[in-house]
């Protein structure tokens, strides 16, 4: 990837600087981004506005992974704004509708902006609500025998940097997805092929599936939506492949094959 930055040092802030995306976007980034979250030397956190006017300070652009409710993202994009930021890249979802709220708050923001929704991340089954089951040798989710196009995140952070560096992104919604959509049994065979342990997959039903996570300490509201977004793929719905990867990059987007070729699985 080939990209112009014409930013001064720290000049990007990176919200959510730990999780899948950030880290990856402040690491392309290097020395123009300011990485910030709770545990960073920037702190931010969504929860104490103290914390986010001296992390905007002397930005020009924020990457932004939302909080959990949509009412501190308003109230912070105007902040931003004020404090001289002129560009927002948002982290949305697939399948979210162009009246979101959370996408309203960067839109009308009056400043550049640029949404990305991806699709589910292939870094699911090695970092984070898949991993652990997968590491135990089963999966059980409500996803039936239906296909989705998983994202290796480093493509959704690759797009980022563009957007955030580069002209020609405002106003754009770009839709992400992986370049083949496959089932969960298809994924699961493909990372036993890789380790030499076998992982089964359960089919569960919805309610089951939703209750496991809130056992798990979950909030009501991400149990029920993880749930929906798991159901969807099960009646076809999540199938279809999107083109932003390609637009953006130029490029076709990595395959699951080279996810796990440099995933913890290798």
């Amino acid at each position: 990837m080939s990209t112009s930055i014409a930013v001064t040092t720290s000049s990007i802030l990176v919200l959510g600087a730990t999780g899948k995306t950030g880290r990856r976007v402040t690491d392309l980034l290097g020395a123009a981004s300011r990485p910030a979250s709770r545990s960073s030397s920037t702190r931010f956190d969504w929860s104490d506005q103290d914390t986010w006017e001296p992390a905007l300070a002397g930005t020009t652009a924020v990457y932004v992974v939302p909080p959990e409710d949509p009412s501190p993202l308003a109230e912070f994009v105007p902040l931003a704004v004020k404090s001289g930021v002129t560009r927002l890249v948002l982290l949305s979802m697939r399948g979210a509708q162009d009246d979101d709220p959370f996408e309203a708050a960067v839109k009308d923001s009056g400043a550049e902006w640029t949404v990305l929704r991806p699709t589910w991340f292939m870094q699911n089954f090695d970092e984070d609500m898949f991993a652990a089951p997968v590491q135990h040798g089963e999966l059980a989710v409500p996803a039936g025998e239906g296909v989705h196009p998983f994202i290796d995140v480093v493509d959704i952070a690759e797009v980022a940097v563009v957007a955030l560096t580069q002209h020609g992104h405002d106003g754009q919604t770009y839709e992400l997805s992986g370049p083949e959509a496959l089932s969960f049994p298809e994924m699961l065979a493909r990372i036993t092929e890789v380790t030499g342990r076998p992982v089964r997959y359960s089919d569960i039903a919805p309610e089951e599936f939703a209750a496991s996570m809130r056992a798990l300490g979950y909030p009501d509201e991400i149990a029920d939506l993880v749930t929906m977004l798991l159901v969807r793929i099960r009646t076809g719905e999540e199938a279809h492949l999107s083109d932003g990867v390609r637009r953006v990059l130029g490029r076709e987007p990595r395959t699951f094959a080279d996810y796990l070729g440099s995933s913890k699985f290798a």
